[in-house]
């Protein structure tokens, strides 16, 4: 009896197998089709196209604090880096953490205020600047984002055209620029 059943068994496995799918082989001649993901157009190459002179600069705001302990003027020292004129611009989101800092960033915050820097609206929920600035840059590419965060800077780094300015050796740096625009490299 049991050797009838597993004789049985056999049939049907040997049933189930012939119905499977039977795996094509590739044509080699045949076309492939992939998907491959859109990047803007205003990139050529591995450059933004839509960078250039007066530049808007997105600031952050440890940039700030960090550029008043390196004794630096924002704005000079802005253009003396990018050998153009510069436009920084601050996110409501931005302006927010510089307020919740309290009277020790004043300073900071008198910065913040000069009617030299352009002021950006946020439609947005929270006050969570790191997140708005990469939403932002995401969508404009027109930006060079300035920042001394690590984490900010990696997260940027990922989206492609977007030039990052940094502090280092008391004077701001420039990183994914092209060499035609800008200070050289030190």
């Amino acid at each position: 009896m049991k050797r009838m059943i597993s004789l049985r068994d056999q049939r049907i496995n040997e049933k189930e197998r012939a119905k499977a799918p039977v795996k094509k082989k590739e044509d080699p001649s045949a076309i492939k089709e992939r998907e491959v993901p859109q990047h803007p157009s205003c990139l050529f190459f591995q450059y933004n196209t839509q960078l250039g002179p007066p530049y808007h600069i997105l600031v952050d705001t440890n940039f700030i604090n960090f550029s008043i302990k390196a004794k630096l003027d924002l704005v000079q020292s802005m253009m003396d880096c990018l050998y153009a004129k510069c436009i920084p611009c601050i996110t409501d989101c931005v302006m927010g953490e510089i307020e919740k800092l309290g009277q020790k960033y004043r300073v900071a915050l008198r910065i913040a205020k000069d009617p030299r820097f352009e002021r950006l609206p946020c439609m947005h929920k929270g006050t969570y600047a790191d997140d708005c600035l990469v939403q932002r840059v995401t969508q404009h590419k027109c930006y060079i984002v300035a920042t001394v965060d690590k984490e900010l800077k990696r997260r940027i780094r990922k989206i492609p055209g977007v030039p990052i300015m940094y502090i280092s050796r008391h004077r701001y740096n420039i990183e994914r620029m092209p060499d035609d625009y800008g200070a050289p490299r030190f």
